[in-house]
């Protein structure tokens, strides 16, 4: 039975992290995936490809994701031989997170629409062509998945994290105290007990 594990990073997260879940699979290869997309419709592209060349062999393929990968991931690898998948902090309402982010920098609809991009002043730059493809793109995911929640997660509301998880049929677990990356020591013991129990 040869098993593999995938971990899929958070923006701003890299491929050492991966260090971290050898451990916790101890009777599995894992593997980071140091992907390039930054969009949706360039993670389509990207990581069934990678999927596709790292999985052949396997028995199971376990699927670990952050943040924005997990959204990544749920947008392109749903129809994959995934046997389960631990998301942490994932993105699951992009609609939702660009409307809010559109209210936080002023910006309306009409505008974003005219000028197809709009920078912030908290760093993050407001995209017509990625809120129109969120829209049109609803996210389906069948594969048997566990989620991980910080209650001071600061992108996605624990109502909208509830939904979600409901939606999917996955157990959702909520840190208290806990943020939307989990880092500190505190957070990282918390989430070695989630996956391991």
């Amino acid at each position: 039975m040869k098993n593999l594990v995938i971990y899929v990073h958070g923006k701003g997260g890299n491929v050492d992290e991966t260090l971290h879940y050898k451990s916790l699979f101890s009777d599995a290869d894992v593997l980071g995936f140091d992907y390039k997309a930054e969009t949706p419709w360039d993670a389509q592209k990207e990581f069934p490809v990678y999927f596709d060349s790292v999985a052949v062999g396997y028995d199971d393929v376990t699927l670990i994701a952050n943040s924005i990968g997990a959204f990544f991931s749920m947008n392109a690898l749903g129809d994959k031989p995934i046997k389960q998948a631990y998301f942490i902090s994932p993105m699951v309402n992009l609609e939702k997170l660009i409307c809010d982010m559109m209210m936080w920098a002023g910006v309306s609809e009409e505008e974003l629409r005219e000028k197809k991009t709009v920078p912030t002043n908290f760093g993050e730059t407001l995209s017509w062509e990625y809120l129109c493809y969120v829209r049109e793109n609803p996210l389906v995911w069948p594969i048997p998945t566990k989620i991980l929640y910080g209650s001071n997660d600061n992108l996605t509301s624990l109502e909208t994290m509830r939904e979600f998880a409901q939606k999917i049929g996955a157990p959702l677990t909520v840190m208290d105290g806990g943020e939307h990356w989990f880092h500190t020591t505190e957070q990282m013991s918390f989430l070695d007990k989630w996956i391991l129990k």
